[in-house]
Parts: C-alpha cells; sequence; structure tokens
C-alpha cells in the first residue's frame, strides 16, 4: 500500500474531545416505541371518551337539537338565551352557595383531621377508617342519609324531639343547601385529610425543630411553618374540591330533585333537567361549554393566586 490509498486518521487537536460516533436510530429512539405502547390506551380513551364528546357538546351548543330530529344549526342563540335565563342564574347562585359552604367546612374539617393523624398516629389501619367514607357510593350515601334526616321517621328528628326541641325540616327552603353541603362533606373529608396528610408527610422534621429552638408556639408554628410549606398541596386540595363541588347532582338527584321551588336546582342538575328532561339538547350543551369554561378559569385563577407550582421548601 502506498500513502496515496491509504489516508491517515486525523488527529485530534490538543484540549479538544473527539467527537461521538453517530448513534443509530434504535439509539436516539431509545424506549419511546415502549412507552407510546403504554401511553396510547390512554390517550385513545382520553379522545373517544372525552375529546371527542367535548367537540361534540361544542357543536350541538351551536345547534337546536332534541335526539328525535337532526341537530340544526342556529349560532349563538342558545347562548343569548342563556344570559336571559333566570333558572340559569338562580341555579349558578344556588351552586356558588353550595361551593362556599362545601368548601370551608370540609377543608376546616379535613385539616383538623390531618393534623390530629400526624400528631397522634399513623397507623394504616386509622388511615382506612378515615377513608371509609369516600368508597361508599354517593347514591347509597344520599338515601341513608335522607332517611336518618327525614322529618317524619328519621332518627335525628325522632332524638330531636325526644331533647324537647322541634322537629327541623332538614331538606326545607332554608336548610336544604346546608344539608346537602354537610352530607357531602362527611363523604369526602377522609379523602381530602388524606391529602392533607400526605402533604404532612413531606414537610422536613427539621423545621419543627427550629421552630421550636426559636421558640414558637404550636399555633404560631401552624401558621407560619406548616400551611406554607403546605401552599402546592392545599391548592391541589382546592381545584380538587372547588371542581368536584360544582359537579354536584347524585346527592340532590336522590333528596330534593332540585326541590324545593328551585332552593336546590345547581348548575348540574339544571342540564340534566334541560337534556333528559325536557329533551332540548342544544340548550344543555350551550350550559355544559360555559360550566366548561368557568370551572377552567377559576382552577388556572386558583394554581396561580396559590402559586401552586412553587415550594418554600427547595433548598432546603
Amino acid at each position: 500500500m502506498t500513502s496515496d490509498t491509504v489516508r491517515a486518521a486525523p488527529r485530534a487537536t490538543p484540549g479538544t474531545v473527539p467527537d461521538p460516533p453517530p448513534r443509530s436510530l434504535r439509539q436516539r429512539l431509545g424506549d419511546l416505541p415502549v412507552a407510546i405502547m403504554f401511553v396510547l390506551p390512554a390517550t385513545l380513551g382520553f379522545a373517544v371518551f372525552y375529546l371527542w364528546p367535548a367537540l361534540r357538546g361544542a357543536y350541538l351548543s351551536l345547534t337546536k337539537f332534541n335526539v328525535l330530529t337532526p341537530p340544526t344549526f342556529i349560532g349563538l342563540e342558545n347562548y343569548e338565551r342563556l344570559f336571559g335565563d333566570r333558572l340559569f342564574w338562580n341555579a349558578l347562585k344556588v351552586t356558588a352557595e353550595y361551593v362556599v359552604l362545601n368548601i370551608v367546612t370540609q377543608t376546616v374539617a379535613a385539616m383538623l383531621l390531618a393534623v390530629l393523624m400526624y400528631r397522634l398516629t399513623k397507623s394504616m389501619i386509622v388511615r382506612g377508617v378515615v377513608l371509609l367514607p369516600y368508597l361508599v357510593a354517593n347514591v347509597v350515601v344520599a338515601l341513608v342519609w335522607y332517611w336518618m334526616l327525614d322529618f317524619q321517621i328519621g332518627v335525628v328528628n325522632n332524638v330531636i324531639e325526644w331533647l324537647g326541641l322541634d322537629r327541623v325540616a332538614f331538606f326545607g327552603s332554608d336548610w336544604a343547601i346546608p344539608t346537602i353541603a354537610g352530607i357531602n362533606t362527611w363523604r369526602h373529608t377522609g379523602y381530602t385529610a388524606l391529602l392533607i396528610f400526605a402533604g404532612l408527610q413531606m414537610i422536613p422534621p427539621s423545621v419543627y425543630e427550629a421552630a421550636s429552638i426559636d421558640g414558637a408556639s404550636e399555633w404560631k408554628t401552624f401558621w407560619r411553618v406548616t400551611l406554607p410549606l403546605l401552599r402546592p398541596v392545599m391548592a391541589l386540595v382546592m381545584v380538587l374540591s372547588v371542581i368536584g363541588s360544582f359537579q354536584v347532582f347524585d346527592t340532590i338527584a336522590v333528596t330534593t330533585a332540585g326541590g324545593p321551588i328551585n332552593a336546590t336546582r345547581v348548575i348540574y342538575f339544571y342540564i340534566y333537567d334541560m337534556a333528559f328532561n325536557r329533551f332540548n339538547f342544544g340548550y344543555a350543551a350551550a350550559l355544559s361549554s360555559v360550566l366548561f369554561v368557568l370551572l377552567a378559569g377559576i382552577a388556572y385563577l386558583q394554581l396561580r393566586l396559590s402559586r401552586a407550582g412553587e415550594s418554600d421548601l427547595r433548598g432546603s
């Protein structure tokens, strides 16, 4: 061989790193095909059961549709009707009242329960007992409480009468929304408490030791240490609780059916009534679209105002 037929391998310049050899397509893709196989079923389920119905609902909100006849495009007429609908605004007001009552009572009760579990016991049995009401179906919970709070034969009213007090119409116009909020608070408090309990376990014990050394009381430690460090968890809890509260339906459907005199006709029940009782699916789709936009806006504001993506534990 001569020097003309064989080229000498290029020498690396001192102080530089030679380029790595080109990677094959299999190396570049890595675990991507396997990841796609695992993600694909969930993606298909989301597209079929969530994305397509949402797009179909947005289209139906622009039509007049009653199932028996094909949809007729009417533009924004359903939305124009919505803004002048007194029942819609009443349903929104009733829903807001329920949301405030449910969120306040549920969050306070869940926080107290989570702190008690964190301080007194971390037993798995206790956590299972706390979560038990959440595992019972909403319809079953509503039926049981409806029987217990009945004005005539309810156990609670019998006890109240035995104490010498007047019976209470728990599902009457004045007590209906607080009663329904109390029922759902009883069911969901355990689940919310476990979320907060998990957040408490993420706080390093050294933080509490430092607060104790500085002479902070239990109350001051809770407000200035525990709550700020729980901010990401509390943001998640609040978003889930608000969205779930706006979607209350089955408890009302089993107990009051929107009565008396629209006192418990929340927005979800109003949508159901328009769609499946009055067969006005176009208008019901418009109500659903407005509710979707409302919930998305509320969730966005909650996450931004609570700075859910930040944590005071960084760098600690």
